[in-house]
């Protein structure tokens, strides 16, 4: 049977993906979106440029009967957030947005909710095991602090009316079209740069973009995901040099890791004032995410080596 899915952020990097893996499966896909003709083929576009989605209700349109919302709208997590009050930023968008969606949606005839969390609203860090859903949540940044905040909004926003909720934890999601750090480090290895990663055990999650999709698409219809917080990986951790050099292998490129002790990296980064990122590539941050193939018998379709192949072979036909 298929179902209206209504995604929003559906033109984003993730949404793309989720939006291909739906109309694979016979699904009808709209996408909320700010600018025309910018999701997915085959996807319904929803102009809605409303911050914070305010106002989304009396905008939803009348011909608009979703069964599922998948929720990837958000504001990002960034090093150096400028804005004068960050965690206020955040929760407009993160929970008060959210929360927006989730009761428009409700109101429309939506049974289900999935909202897309982040491994930041659990920690930065995992330190001698991989974190479990059912771990004490400690966020230290303001965007997971408004993530955790969001999934337990929404949980009471359930439990009162009904909708189902299902929250879905990523860790660093890569693929073809990703940006940001993942992107900056591939274009350091294919042109050829010493990197200092050579030296780096500490383990890192991650969760290519089509077995993310492919979870969420599951998450949205599957009755026993309701109610039910779920981790998402490849179910296979590396390294950061681990990674660093089957990119290099993908891209055709050399591999020039350089082995600095992990000590003089961090000394590194509090002389230059850069501790948090040289954090993120030395430290632990592994999820257990065995809680979903329990529940849901979910695993992932693509192993480590097939979305780093994928991943490089994007970025050599783009760059």
């Amino acid at each position: 049977m298929s179902h209206t899915v209504l995604i929003t952020g559906a033109n984003g990097f993730v949404g793309k993906s989720v939006s291909k893996a739906l109309l694979q499966r016979g699904d009808r896909v709209v996408g909320a979106v700010r600018r025309a003709r910018t999701a997915a083929q085959g996807v319904r576009e929803w102009l809605l440029d409303a911050d914070d989605f305010e106002g989304i209700e009396p905008r939803w349109p009348v011909t608009l009967q979703c069964d599922v919302v998948i929720h990837l709208a958000a504001r990002v997590h960034v090093m150096h957030d400028t804005t004068a009050e960050p965690l206020a930023a955040y929760r407009a968008t993160n929970v008060d947005g959210a929360l927006r969606v989730a009761a428009a949606a409700r109101r429309a005839g939506a049974r289900r909710f999935v909202f897309v969390s982040s491994i930041k609203a659990m920690a930065e860090s995992s330190i001698g095991r991989p974190i479990k859903e059912t771990d004490p949540p400690a966020p230290s940044h303001p965007y997971g602090i408004s993530k955790l905040e969001a999934e337990r909004a929404l949980l009471a926003y359930g439990r009162e009316s009904g909708l189902e909720i299902v929250i879905v934890r990523p860790p660093l999601v890569y693929g073809p079209g990703v940006r940001a750090n993942f992107l900056q480090l591939m274009g350091a290895i294919a042109r050829g740069v010493p990197l200092p990663l050579g030296a780096i055990a500490a383990r890192r999650s991650l969760v290519f973009v089509d077995n993310l999709a492919d979870a969420l698409v599951h998450c949205s219809t599957d009755p026993r995901a309701a109610g039910h917080t779920f981790h998402v990986t490849d179910n296979r951790d590396l390294s950061v040099s681990e990674l660093a050099r089957a990119l290099a292998t993908q891209l055709h490129a050399p591999q020039r890791l350089v082995p600095v002790p992990v000590g003089v990296l961090r000394l590194a980064g509090r002389l230059t004032g850069r501790s948090a990122q040289v954090e993120r590539l030395v430290g632990e941050l592994r999820l257990d995410s065995s809680h979903i193939c329990e529940c849901l018998g979910w695993y992932p379709p693509h192993t480590v080596e097939h979305g780093l192949l994928e991943t490089a072979a994007w970025y050599r036909s783009t760059h």
